[in-house]
């Protein structure tokens, strides 16, 4: 009896032990999971040591990837930082009233409105667009499009919310730029870059005034591409031909015209002008080095000067010289508009005088090649007025050189 009671001891301590080694196990094992799950290591560590797989890479990954879009955040967050308050939102108004006038309404009107009709009383806001301050007494870059109605009364609002009235300084004839002035002083001014150094891939960021209602939206992406010729169209079915854009996936709404493409450094490295309707997420800007020229001039002059030569043209590369059966891949060829007014050689210009012709091709100027890396805007912009420039052009197949004087093109 003694026996068997203490052996029923042994075994009751036995049990006792294993019961008790078996929570220390099972707590310190739930401890351990549990930590490695909170971790993010538990799929790691079991791979190395169950399975016999080594650690990949892809944790180690997902960490210096994390970290990196850290950094490029705050990089974002500090560039717009940088120029936000140098971003301005463009109102336009117009007085409708006038035209609704009795002396100007026809009979047929009253069978087509019910009379008494709502007639607009005052001022209405007809257009909303964007711009950016480059000078700190009150100089603003957009677009041309933006302020091109002459009969439109255009303010400014800075982005702390004070409106002042604007002026239409100038706007350039070739490109889609325009500048404004409004009587302000110690304006925070937005910082210019280089757009010739761009790269396809780098970041991009768009401020704007998102469908001219929501004031310095941003907007991110990357640069898509670089020297593309875009066909701009109005509402009023005018076209404009821009050269050398560059294409970036940053979302630009209407409203955002004319206001700062930036880098990661808060500099402006253009001006966002156009969207494809065919297509999501393709914008497009002049590349602020377009501007330069025409920012000095007006800082210097108040008005746009610069070297002309008067043509229109369009550049020619691979896909052009097979879909109109060119014998060259390169030069710009001298073609006129959709409309009457828009020829080929503007007539008594220096390329009127020099002897240029329409489907004449500018294979040279001033001893440089034409074509998507050098256009000739670009090359006429680094001359100046009353330079003589050689240009070497084909003419009904036959090479041959001619000389230019270039002129001098300022707005009234």
């Amino acid at each position: 009896m003694g026996l068997e009671k203490n052996n029923k001891k042994s075994i009751a301590s036995i049990i006792l032990i294993s019961v008790l080694i078996s929570f220390l196990i099972g707590g310190t094992s739930g401890a351990f999971f549990g930590y490695m799950a909170s971790e993010g290591k538990l799929g790691s560590w079991l791979k190395k040591n169950l399975l016999g797989q080594e650690t990949s890479q892809e944790s180690f990954q997902n960490i210096d990837t994390s970290t990196i879009e850290v950094e490029e955040n705050s990089a974002t967050i500090k560039a717009v930082e940088k120029i936000n308050s140098a971003v301005v939102s463009i109102v336009g108004t117009k007085d409708y009233s006038k035209y609704f006038q009795d002396d100007n309404l026809s009979p047929f009107d009253y069978f087509f409105y019910s009379y008494p009709f709502s007639i607009p009383e005052g001022k209405q806001q007809v257009s909303g667009g964007t711009g950016f301050i480059i000078s700190s007494e009150g100089i603003i870059l957009t677009n041309k499009h933006v302020v091109s109605d002459s009969e439109t009364e255009y303010s400014v609002v800075l982005n702390n919310g004070h409106k002042y009235d604007a002026e239409v300084l100038a706007k350039d004839p070739t490109n889609d730029l325009a500048f404004l002035k409004i009587e302000a002083n110690d304006l925070s001014v937005a910082e210019l870059g280089d757009s010739s150094s761009l790269e396809i891939g780098q970041t991009a960021i768009a401020i704007g005034n998102a469908l001219g209602e929501y004031r310095n939206t941003v907007t991110k992406g990357i640069i898509s591409g670089l020297s593309r010729e875009i066909t701009a169209s109005s509402y009023t079915g005018a076209t404009e031909t821009l050269n050398n854009t560059i294409q970036t996936d940053a979302a630009i709404n209407p409203g955002n015209s004319g206001g700062p493409l930036i880098n990661l450094a808060g500099q402006v490295i253009g001006v966002n002008t156009a969207i494809s309707q065919e297509g999501q997420l393709l914008g497009f800007a002049i590349p602020i080095n377009e501007a330069k020229k025409d920012i000095e001039s007006i800082k210097e002059k108040g008005k746009i000067v610069r070297p002309y030569l008067g043509v229109r043209y369009v550049i020619i590369n691979e896909s052009l010289k097979k879909a109109n059966n060119l014998s060259v891949d390169y030069g710009a060829l001298l073609v006129k508009g959709s409309t009457s007014d828009e020829l080929a050689v503007v007539p008594g210009s220096p390329a009127d005088k020099a002897g240029l012709e329409e489907n004449d091709i500018i294979l040279e100027f001033a001893g440089t090649k034409v074509n998507e890396d050098n256009t000739l805007a670009e090359l006429i912009l680094e001359k100046n007025p009353e330079d003589q420039i050689e240009m070497k052009i084909l003419h009904d197949g036959q090479e041959k050189n001619l000389m230019a004087t270039l002129g001098q093109w300022s707005e009234e």
